[in-house]
């Protein structure tokens, strides 16, 4: 569904700004089919970067990434990925049911089709009865949602979710983590990238962490908290194993 082959990317330097960064340091890893992938890394580890390459809002400079079988990205490729930003932006006097229509032609989707999809993913969301309400007078929380509803209005292959429990409050997390279970178990195709890494643990069974650009690990939860177990630490976390990983990269 999803493959990095030594992917490297570096943002250029700016005239009397920023020097040149180096994003991605030739990173490879792999997103199967109906595998759900926890993308974890501190701020600026390359995450961001790492999206960007997926969507074809940005190329590598060297190495390929593969996304759904095509090395160039295209809409037609687009339209079989649901991505959930980190922050969504709306235009100001825009309803819900006007953001899922709109998403829905994007993706060629027949008009009665979407108005099923949209009945459906607005009760399975909660905001069904908000729905004509202009998403700028949403909370932050309802915003989440509706943005959730956009990038499953196509019911998409493959799913990118970029922080997808910002602004929820515990209810609305937990909901959302047991819709996440669902399309799981429908069969999607998921990379979840949080920093909330007690949520990664409970969604996902493989990790990979990046760490200034690197590829410090890939592989499952579960082998990478074995490793990290002690005598003193018998329980290892993803969170424990993390900071493990982390703190003893030497570059």
């Amino acid at each position: 569904m999803l493959q990095f082959i030594s992917v490297h990317k570096t943002y250029p330097k700016q005239i009397n700004r920023s020097p040149a960064h180096h994003a991605l340091k030739g990173i490879s890893f792999t997103l199967k089919k109906k595998q759900t992938l926890g993308l974890i890394g501190q701020n600026g580890a390359g995450k961001s970067t790492s999206i960007r390459l997926i969507m074809g809002y940005m190329r590598a400079d060297k190495g390929q990434v593969i996304v759904l079988q095509h090395k160039e990205p295209s809409p037609a490729t687009r339209r079989h990925i649901g991505y959930l930003p980190e922050t969504s932006t709306f235009p100001p006097n825009l309803t819900c049911m006007e953001l899922l229509r709109f998403a829905g032609r994007c993706c060629n989707m027949p008009a009665k089709l979407i108005a099923e999809r949209s009945e459906t993913l607005l009760a399975r969301l909660g905001i069904d009865d908000a729905r004509n309400r202009r998403l700028s007078e949403y909370s932050k929380g309802m915003q989440q949602r509706a943005s959730f509803a956009a990038a499953l209005i196509h019911d998409p292959e493959l799913l990118i979710l970029d922080e997808p429990m910002s602004g929820l409050d515990p209810i609305g997390r937990a909901e959302i983590i047991t819709l996440i279970h669902d399309l799981r178990e429908q069969g999607k195709s998921i990379l979840f990238c949080s920093h909330l890494l007690d949520d990664v643990e409970r969604i996902t069974d493989d990790v990979a962490i990046l760490h200034q650009g690197n590829l410090l690990y890939d592989g499952s939860i579960a082998d990478l908290c074995a490793q990290q177990t002690t005598q003193e630490n018998k329980h290892a976390s993803l969170q424990d194993a993390f900071v493990s990983v982390v703190q003893g990269y030497q570059p």
